[in-house]
């Protein structure tokens, strides 16, 4: 299953958005700094790429339609873009093997700009998880969108993380939401099945945006788990057994989101050891991240001392 952003020709929901910004750039409006925000696996990203190629293609053959919100796998920009080879578009995002975004990407970024574009279409910036930029990559960054090249556009995505008031301020604020049944219904549509045959009423329950639904569905079919019939504190503990977060950044990412559900479905007032061994944990998966350290470590130690307690 491919849950890249950039490979998802549909766009569910979210047309109330689509249309409003499409009738800003109709009107030559359109904002050149725009902040999505809203919680992780929402669609923003995806949301994103539709609109940009939504732009990029309106000249080109098999533009996109914007009536069934569809881009069309054939037309040049999405190629281009699916081959990291669109002049007209750069992404910033975390490396695969990296924590932060750092100030060389910055760099890299403020140079491709300054060079001249190979024709007169918009030229796109998308930075994805806004809120893993470093304050050396914040502080270059805002000097671009302080006095952005004509022509350019910067679209940044927030997964509902605390970032710097100077960042937000500079950009036009878009909140992006989904209800459980909007969610259900386009990971649904996804898959072509029912997630409901799929993956155990508890955990479906706790899940609240399709991008974590199907990144969820798509580990337990790599890793042939039967995500019907396992539970989650069961779920939690195979994959820390079996070290299935170092397999790649979204399996450990995945890790960290179940153990925050845990706390949070078996949390309660009354037990005042429970709540503070979760601010425990925040507070070390906080640093572990900051600091670059050993994930396995706060794994084994919640599996131990929490699972197993």
């Amino acid at each position: 299953m491919n849950l890249k952003s950039s490979n998802q020709t549909f766009l569910y929901e979210h047309d109330d958005l689509f249309n409003e910004l499409v009738k800003l750039n109709f009107q030559n409006k359109l904002p050149n700094k725009i902040l999505l925000s809203g919680e992780k696996g929402v669609g923003k990203c995806t949301f994103a790429y539709h609109f940009i190629n939504y732009i990029h293609s309106s000249n080109e053959a098999k533009p996109y339609d914007l009536k069934n919100f569809e881009i069309n796998s054939e037309n040049k920009s999405f190629l281009l873009t699916q081959n990291k080879s669109n002049p007209n578009f750069e992404l910033v995002d975390i490396g695969e093997d990296k924590k932060k975004i750092d100030i060389n990407q910055i760099r890299n970024l403020i140079l491709s700009l300054n060079k001249s574009s190979f024709n007169d279409k918009p030229r796109f910036v998308l930075i994805d998880n806004i809120e893993f930029l470093n304050n050396n990559s914040i502080n270059a960054l805002l000097k671009v969108l302080e006095e952005p090249n004509d022509n350019i556009f910067f679209i940044l995505i927030n997964n509902n993380k605390k970032i710097l008031p100077t960042l937000k301020s500079r950009c036009l604020n878009y909140k992006i939401t989904l209800s459980f049944d909007q969610s259900i219904n386009i990971t649904n549509k996804i898959i072509s099945d029912d997630v409901n045959n799929l993956v155990n009423k508890e955990l479906i329950c706790n899940y609240s945006t399709p991008g974590k639904l199907l990144q969820l569905i798509s580990y337990g079919n790599e890793f042939d788990i039967d995500l019907e019939n396992i539970n989650l504190k069961e779920l939690i503990s195979l994959i820390i057994h079996d070290k299935h977060f170092k397999k790649d950044n979204s399996i450990k990412e995945l890790t960290y989101y179940l153990i925050e559900l845990y706390f949070r479905s078996t949390i309660s007032i009354k037990n005042i050891k429970l709540i503070n061994l979760y601010n425990l944990f925040i507070k070390k998966i906080d640093s572990t991240k900051k600091f670059n350290l050993d994930d396995e470590v706060i794994f084994i130690d919640f599996n131990e001392n929490i699972l197993n307690g």
